[in-house]
């Protein structure tokens, strides 16, 4: 009767630890699964280049992968934190989430890729730093948007028609 009891009870404490875990895992971060175009312009000497090289940046489970990056320098999936995460209202009314991110990594060359960029709802810019021994090697900007871009507004109603809500005078 007693070992019927226990492992009742172990059931029963396990099920709890496996639903308290996943109630804590909570939600993804706010860029997981989603990818950017960018365009790439290197920057030399403090004059940036003529032409930008198109990339596709993807998101997932707190890594980043550039295609730019890892056909030109190797870089696989390389881990970010994000610094900022705060919501403003812009001079539309409009609320904008902000995240200020960055990531590093550093390969099996002794070379150092540091990436900081900013995200405003479906825009993405910033920059990537290439060092080598703390010696600047390659510098790029990047600017672009998310794939599928921003979402079409609602259409507003023409005057004299019946807003949810409100009532027709």
């Amino acid at each position: 009767m007693k070992i019927k009891k226990i492992i009742s009870l172990s059931c029963l404490l396990v099920t709890a630890v496996i639903f308290i875990n996943a109630s804590v895992k909570g939600e993804k971060d706010p860029l997981h699964k989603r990818t950017f175009n960018v365009g790439v312009t290197e920057v030399k000497d403090g004059v940036a280049g003529k032409k930008s090289i198109p990339d596709k940046i993807e998101f997932k489970d707190g890594k980043l992968f550039s295609d730019f990056l890892f056909d030109k320098f190797q870089y696989k999936w390389i881990k970010y934190r994000i610094n900022k995460d705060s919501i403003y209202t812009d001079e539309t009314e409009t609320e904008v989430r902000l995240l200020e991110v960055e990531a590093s990594t550093t390969d099996e060359k002794d070379q150092t890729l540091m990436m900081t960029f900013k995200v405003e709802e479906w825009d993405i810019e910033g920059v990537i730093k290439i060092t080598k021994n703390d010696k600047l090697k390659k510098y790029f900007d990047f600017v672009g948007r998310e794939k599928g871009g921003k979402p079409k507004k609602e259409k507003k109603t023409k005057e004299g028609t019946k807003k949810e809500g409100e009532s027709l005078k």
